[in-house]
């Protein structure tokens, strides 16, 4: 199993939804964090709010790092690589969204997209993994989706960013299990976090999405299932039960996912008739 107490754990995407809570979650645990956003006063101001709150564990510095570049993405490292202090877990943890149909939407924004959700992930696990090969430990976590398994409409680009880190996971579970370096993938479903609110574009966009504000599950219990999966060293983990029940449905019944995403498109159809 992982210890998480006194662990050194490197989150990316600090401060966002699911990031304040690994956040909170880890101090509680004790662990020694180092946090990266893109905005440092806004990361600042959320660890300080959280601090006040938890007494436990260590923020050992925050990061203002913009990961949407490969420049960026050293950049971090070599300022981890200055605080002397080894990385025992990378949280890959930094996402974005857009929503629309793949055509309608601007080529800038889904390639950002793909250059966050799957290239940062990627660049950063090769950096920090040398280093977790050399001393024979370590833990690379990557919070993939619901939507590395499922794609639906609307969310191509997403999908197939997770769909990547998911296969990314895989093949890099396989390759660095004898050097003691371990890997987790998350899949959760949507959560509250301000991802809902993601830029929408085109005609898809005229959805109504307030089915999602019933739907969507709780960051802080969907964190506490990723932190479990952690603990266990597992390489797949769902932390919550629409995205363990949807998994198997894609999985042995793939026919009806298929008619669920044509529901979902006729939908929007309708929808712009009226």
């Amino acid at each position: 199993m992982s210890q998480l107490d006194q662990a050194v754990v490197l989150i990316t995407g600090a401060s966002g939804g699911f990031g304040q809570q690994l956040t909170r979650q880890l101090l509680q645990a004790g662990s020694r964090l180092i946090l990266t956003d893109v905005d440092e006063a806004g990361l600042r101001e959320k660890v300080q709010a959280i601090q006040l709150q938890v007494k436990t564990g260590d923020v050992l510095a925050c990061l203002a790092v913009d990961l949407s570049t490969r420049e960026g993405c050293e950049i971090l490292y070599h300022q981890v690589k200055a605080l002397n202090i080894p990385v025992d877990i990378l949280i890959n943890n930094a996402g974005i969204a857009v929503f629309g149909r793949m055509d309608e939407i601007p080529n800038e924004k889904w390639e950002r997209l793909m250059q966050i959700n799957l290239l940062t992930p990627m660049r950063l696990s090769a950096l920090f993994a040398t280093d977790m090969i050399a001393r024979q430990q370590g833990h690379i976590v990557n919070i993939s989706s619901l939507a590395g398994w499922w794609s639906p409409p609307g969310l191509a680009h997403y999908a197939a960013s997770k769909f990547g880190l998911r296969g990314f996971s895989e093949g890099l579970f396989h390759e660095v299990k004898d050097y003691n370096v371990k890997v987790t993938a998350i899949y959760p479903f949507f959560s509250r976090t301000p991802i809902l609110q993601c830029e929408k574009f085109g005609s898809l966009s005229k959805i109504d999405h307030d089915f999602l504000d019933n739907v969507a599950t709780d960051p802080a219990k969907i964190m506490r299932a990723t932190i479990r999966g952690i603990e266990r060293n597992k390489l797949h983990v769902f932390p919550d039960a629409i995205a363990q029940n949807a998994h198997l449905l894609k999985r042995y019944f793939p026919q009806i996912v298929n008619l669920i995403n044509d529901v979902f498109v006729r939908r929007s159809k309708g929808g712009q008739r009226k």
